[in-house]
């Protein structure tokens, strides 16, 4: 899939804010309760944290506004896509290995940035022409093709890292 924006595109979240100090307190509170699904563990740690929507209204928010983002990207409407997204927990120290998220049925692929303290790991995508580091920003989106293979480097700093992947897909797929 070539995407319709370059290889990524950036998009700034209006309610940042409110909705990141949210999901930072869900996070806290379901992160390790019990039921909470984990998956891809690496190194020590999941790296898909799984809290529904039904826990959490600001994670179902996040994902209405990824969602609507994302369908005027791809020209359709929105209630056509589906969405469906994990907190990534990125410790000092941690990393997350190269990857690509089209396993499935995926059209779209984004990452949302919530806490990225200074020397957190920088989102370095493959494409074409070589790697392109991204420097994340809290309170936005970034988009991209699911199958660009792309990494996170080493949180260097001495706090936690999150942030929200997500993939979309048309509904019925």
């Amino acid at each position: 899939m070539t995407p319709l924006f370059g290889l990524y595109k950036r998009i700034h979240s209006p309610a940042a804010e409110a909705l990141n100090k949210a999901l930072i307190a869900g996070f806290e509170a379901f992160a390790d309760a019990p039921g909470t699904r984990k998956s891809h563990y690496f190194s020590g740690r999941y790296e898909n944290i799984y809290i529904s929507a039904e826990q959490l209204p600001a994670y179902a928010e996040l994902l209405s506004i990824a969602r609507g983002q994302a369908a005027e990207m791809l020209a359709v409407k929105t209630e056509k896509l589906r969405a469906g997204g994990w907190f990534n927990a990125m410790g000092p120290g941690q990393s997350t290995t190269l990857h690509r998220h089209d396993d499935d049925d995926e059209v779209l692929s984004c990452v949302y940035y919530i806490d990225v303290p200074a020397n957190s790991g920088e989102l370095v995508l493959l494409g074409e022409q070589g790697p392109v580091t991204v420097q994340p920003e809290v309170g936005s989106f970034v988009f991209f093709a699911p199958n660009l293979e792309h990494e996170v480097t080493e949180n260097r700093s001495e706090q936690l890292r999150l942030s929200i992947g997500m993939n979309f897909g048309y509904v019925g797929d």
